[in-house]
């Protein structure tokens, strides 16, 4: 019987492996299965739509033949409602029960609810998936006034739609600064700026005490713990993910924020495996787990997961086997300007940063005398020479001037010691 390999989830993670899998096992059975309608889409550019800047046609990634090419079985509309690892089968909500040799959990995550009084109103919106994408853009195109909430990166996104569809928009935040962990107010100021710019006003120390709403159940207005209240017909709610992990109760699994995996994508149970953002991979740069929810982390970990899952299955020795190794990168492109964070720029027990322009700011963060992660804002060159050192990891953190030049010069940094 030719090994049969399973990944719950079609995202860039689940799909990432299906592709590499199938490349590496040409004769291997290889399914996918997943909870949503439609099949790997850009869930990069589902936003530009909910803006209104793009049709729906240069979304979908892979349609369905796009499996059916590659002999790999796709199931939409499949819900998992139980692993049994010991027998290694899978249970569906239809009663199928499906073997495997190897499992791929890929399931990424659902918006977290704001938990405050009518948190579940008509108007009130999450971004995660397509389907969310085309609610918020019909809705938004007919409607005059929002409120946005969670100060993310996927916050900033529903800010960015609210600007683009032309709604009198207030964006509430709990602290003084847009993703006030990784940017400081002086940096923080030049997206607040280029936020009112397209009539979304930042309001800080604020949140969301409760939602009012009319007769029918629909958002009207939120109100803040300051009581100070904001009208809205539209309201969209970034503030984080619940991993869908309910399907995984009596697996055994070792759960830390997420599923924790090893460089090699591997859990902690024999034959289960995990990529993307629902995992706590061991960083091998940082030398400590760590979490990442970027397109290329994602992508990358699943072609690591899918490698070792045959590597495995083929019985290859560990000194075999691809370590997850990546310094990632979120960019956004919502503004005049862009803006890139790359690795993990909200941990560190140090910082620099530096002001060039109105529209141009750089910080980067180290942590024992290592870069491990910054900000970019109006000028993105230096972003491959600071991954270069942090892939290299090198103790510079010394060296500070150096690093925030306007055009780094790597040949101008003293030598490590152990250099």
């Amino acid at each position: 019987m030719p090994e049969s390999y399973v990944i719950i989830g079609d995202g860039i993670a689940g799909s990432s492996a299906a592709e590499t899998i199938r490349e590496e096992v040409p004769d291997a059975e290889v399914a996918v299965i997943t909870d949503e309608g439609e099949a790997l889409y850009n869930r990069i550019l589902i936003k530009e739509f909910a803006k209104g800047k793009l049709p729906e046609a240069p979304i979908s990634i892979h349609g369905e033949e796009w499996y059916e090419e590659r002999d790999i079985s796709l199931q939409l509309d499949t819900h998992i409602t139980s692993v049994d690892a010991g027998a290694h089968e899978l249970h569906t909500h239809g009663g199928e029960t499906i073997g495997y040799d190897k499992l791929l959990i890929a399931t990424g995550g659902t918006p977290t609810q704001l938990p405050v009084p009518n948190a579940d109103a008509e108007g009130i919106h999450h971004f995660w998936t397509f389907e969310d994408a085309r609610a918020i853009a019909e809705h938004a195109e007919r409607t005059d006034t929002g409120v946005v909430v969670g100060a993310g990166l996927l916050g900033i996104d529903l800010a960015a739609i609210c600007g683009a569809q032309e709604l009198d928009a207030h964006y509430l935040m709990r602290g003084e600064c847009w993703w006030r962990y990784a940017l400081s107010k002086e940096g923080g100021e030049i997206i607040h700026d280029a936020l009112r710019e397209r009539n979304v006003t930042p309001v800080f120390d604020s949140g969301v005490d409760h939602f009012e709403t009319d007769s029918d159940g629909h958002v009207t207005a939120a109100v803040d713990p300051n009581d100070d209240t904001y009208e809205a017909d539209f309201v969209g709610i970034a503030i984080g993910l619940d991993f869908n992990v309910e399907f995984l109760g009596d697996v055994g699994l070792e759960f830390d924020d997420g599923i924790v995996v090893d460089e090699y994508m591997r859990t902690n149970v024999p034959d289960v495996y995990a990529a993307g953002d629902i995992t706590r991979y061991y960083d091998v740069l940082l030398g400590e787990h760590a979490q990442n929810g970027s397109w290329g982390s994602a992508k990358q970990q699943g072609s690591i997961a899918g490698r070792t899952m045959v590597a495995e299955h083929e019985g290859n020795d560990e000194d075999e086997l691809e370590e997850f190794r990546w310094v990632s990168s979120y960019s956004i492109t919502h503004f005049d300007f862009p803006f890139l964070s790359f690795g993990h720029p909200t941990i560190g027990d140090d910082s620099a940063e530096r002001k060039y322009s109105d529209t141009e700011w750089r910080r980067v963060a180290f942590k024992d005398g290592k870069i491990v992660g910054g900000v970019l804002i109006g000028d993105l060159a230096p972003q491959s020479k600071y991954k270069q050192l942090i892939r290299e990891q090198r103790p510079v953190a010394d060296q500070k001037e150096v690093l925030l030049e306007k055009e780094v010069d790597l040949e101008n940094l003293a030598p490590t010691q152990e250099q």
